[in-house]
């Protein structure tokens, strides 16, 4: 089975027969403003990637993880949702839900029993926490900030998690594609730990989901496990080379950060304002909440806006636009849409 992503322009475009160049593709989250790459040198495309370049350095010193941390380069964090559940045997693993589906996608392919985990179990109580609902879990995958509600989890509720798996030999897997808005919510500081795993992206807050990059931060057993699964040469010298690029530019993250803050304020005024129900967000989208959300969804992808749409629970995921004219034509689309 193939989950459905943001981002299939080439389908949108055929399906409401307007041409790719028109639209503006609000359906992924990821920065429309990305990391500007410069020219890539042309031996890095004529020899072999090199695990002695210094990108597992500068991921560590990017991501503040201590020295006991194992740091593999990954083509993206894709590749490593999809080869983590190949390093254990057949268990129990928790997914959230709402949340990014190719987590229990890929588990439950790889054999495993997947079982939702909601806010009735991770939210507390008036008495204070209760958190014998991981005692029926082997691995708890967490998404944090959530994709696509924008939930962050406090790291001292995360690793109170990890402390209780642990204990049991169980392993807690924290997906921070969307952290690096708000670094400070990360995990990758405690990594090291035995069963603390940490995936991390270029795609989103960099804006260069194209070239397939990202990171695992782990203990060191793991991290041998998932090398052996992932096989020589996993990421591309360009790419290894981009990503070492982008994660020492820390003068362009610290101003993205105040832009995106900035823009996505304006996108949060822009869909209250238009009477939608706000449900959260991160950095990088906003998301609503519709009992209909496909109604909506084709409203505007008649105007040729493109957003991502969830029906269970029914929520539609909006974007960061790029320009004046793509915050124009969004408004102009929710102004001439019509309520169900």
């Amino acid at each position: 089975m193939t989950l459905e992503h943001g981002g299939r322009l080439n389908k949108a475009a055929e399906h409401w027969g307007i041409p790719r160049s028109e639209w503006l593709d609000l359906s992924t989250g990821i920065n429309p403003i990305g990391w500007p790459v410069p020219e890539i040198p042309t031996e890095v495309w004529q020899r072999l990637p090199e695990a002695d370049d210094g990108l597992e350095t500068i991921i560590r010193q990017w991501a503040g993880a201590p020295p006991l941390a194992a740091c593999i380069p990954v083509p993206g964090s894709q590749a490593a949702i999809m080869a983590l559940p190949r390093l254990r045997k057949p268990c129990r693993v928790g997914i959230p839900v709402p949340g990014y589906r190719e987590h229990g996608h890929s588990w439950r392919e790889a054999g495993h029993t997947v079982a939702p985990v909601g806010p009735e179990q991770t939210g507390g109580g008036a008495s204070g926490y209760d958190d014998r609902w991981l005692d029926q879990l082997d691995v708890l995958v967490w998404i944090n900030p959530n994709n696509p509600t924008g939930e962050i989890i406090p790291p001292s509720t995360l690793l109170r998690w990890h402390q209780r798996l642990q204990k049991r030999g169980g392993w807690l897997i924290v997906d921070e594609a969307f952290m690096d808005a708000t670094p400070a919510f990360s995990l990758c500081t405690h990594t090291g730990r035995p069963g603390l795993v940490v995936l991390r992206s270029l795609g989103k807050f960099f804006g260069l989901a194209g070239v397939r990059a990202g990171a695992v931060l782990s203990d060191r057993v793991v991290a041998e496990s998932l090398k052996a699964v992932l096989g020589p040469w996993p990421l591309s010298g360009p790419a290894r080379y981009v990503m070492a690029q982008a994660l020492k530019d820390t003068a362009w993250q610290q101003q993205t950060r105040i832009r995106l803050s900035d823009s996505v304020t304006r996108l949060h005024e822009l869909l209250h304002s238009a009477g939608l129900t706000l449900v959260g967000g991160s950095a990088l989208f906003q998301t609503v909440r519709l009992d209909n959300p496909s109604s909506l969804q084709g409203q505007l992808a008649v105007r040729a806006v493109l957003v991502r749409a969830f029906e269970q629970p029914g929520m539609l995921r909006f974007g960061l636009a790029k320009d004046e004219d793509g915050w124009r034509r969004l408004a102009a689309a929710l102004a001439e849409r019509t309520c169900d």
